[in-house]
């Protein structure tokens, strides 16, 4: 039996200076510092191991990373998403001006949506994130490069989030995702889905996120806004929620999670696959999803001219204008 404290001694008790010189490179502060034999490149426990047999030390990568976790604390870790940037003073006003009017609109029995376009999906047998059961050993096979089919391409999914009943509609583009697209994935939602649980539908409030192609700084978005108000006869309310906060948008939350959780590790072999799983979607909440293909053909660059922009029957809010605003049906006598 070997007596207690018996053995080889390790490394670090042999080597005095050792930790203190590995912690001196492990140090956060110490990669951009042109002094210090790490500039800017990964800790790995190789190129420490490497840095301090440059310092006359003897030691291998696998004692590096023993010593890294057993008598400096130090452990493998990945970026986390905390910090939002700079806040607009009245983000949290705003958030409160919004849940407002929504519980107005409600109360008065008027549909309340959310929009926004989801992200633009390569169409064929490419990658998608997540895992789902196969047999083992069967693994689907996909492109080795994401090099886009110049005849599926991308498609854009536009959806529309009912907050009221809990239902969504998304229409697939395959052009491009402009205002006109948005706007009229509105206008597929009313015919399709909200005259049939808002009968009674005379306003509708909507919001949106403050870019994008429903972006409050958009004039084709306003005047695409004023054609659907024209046609269908709806006072529309519109608030967009302030630069930086779409993540609360209640429709990323609420639909848009549970599509891509619903695909996860599927190809998206084709546009009508994108179609038939985004419809299939379905929660224990109650959530039900319809979609469609739009193969209308949404031009880039529309120019709006301050004309068309002074024809608009639009009206700010006395709270931030440019983020709330109401578009009410033009006299067509």
């Amino acid at each position: 039996m070997r007596r207690k404290g018996g053995g080889r001694r390790e490394v670090a008790d042999l080597d005095a200076t050792l930790v203190s010189d590995l912690q001196s490179l492990a140090e956060p502060a110490t990669m951009g510092d042109p002094m210090r034999p790490l500039k800017w490149v990964s800790k790995s426990p190789a190129k420490l191991a490497s840095a301090l047999c440059n310092a006359g030390h003897t030691v291998c990568a696998n004692t590096v990373a023993k010593l890294l976790e057993t008598r400096l604390e130090y452990s493998r870790q990945v970026n986390r998403k905390t910090h939002e940037g700079t806040n607009h003073p009245d983000r949290d006003a705003q958030f409160e001006h919004i849940n407002a009017s929504v519980l107005a609109a409600q109360v008065a029995g008027q549909p309340v949506i959310s929009v926004d376009t989801k992200k633009k999906e390569l169409v064929g047998n490419y990658r998608n994130g997540g895992s789902d059961y196969r047999p083992k050993g069967d693994p689907a096979c996909v492109n080795v490069h994401d090099f886009p089919n110049k005849e599926l391409g991308k498609v854009v999914p536009y959806g529309v989030y009912d907050v009221g009943t809990n239902t969504g509609w998304v229409s697939v583009g395959v052009t491009a995702d402009t205002a006109a697209f948005a706007v009229n994935s509105i206008r597929v939602w009313r015919q399709r889905m909200g005259l049939q649980r808002h009968p009674d539908m005379r306003e509708l409030t909507i919001t949106a996120d403050c870019g994008g192609s429903n972006g409050a700084r958009v004039r084709l978005w306003k005047v695409e806004l004023q054609r659907l108000a024209d046609e269908t006869g709806l006072v529309l309310h519109v608030h967009h929620y302030p630069p930086g906060t779409s993540k609360w948008n209640r429709i990323e939350h609420r639909m848009f999670c549970h599509i891509t959780q619903n695909w996860r590790g599927r190809p998206l072999s084709s546009r009508m696959a994108v179609v038939e799983l985004i419809g299939a979607t379905t929660t224990n909440a109650g959530l039900k999803v319809e979609c469609a293909l739009d193969d209308g053909l949404y031009e880039k660059g529309v120019k709006i001219t301050n004309a068309e922009m002074d024809s608009l029957a639009i009206e700010g809010n006395a709270f931030h204008p440019e983020w709330n605003y109401t578009i009410k049906p033009r006299n067509l006598d």
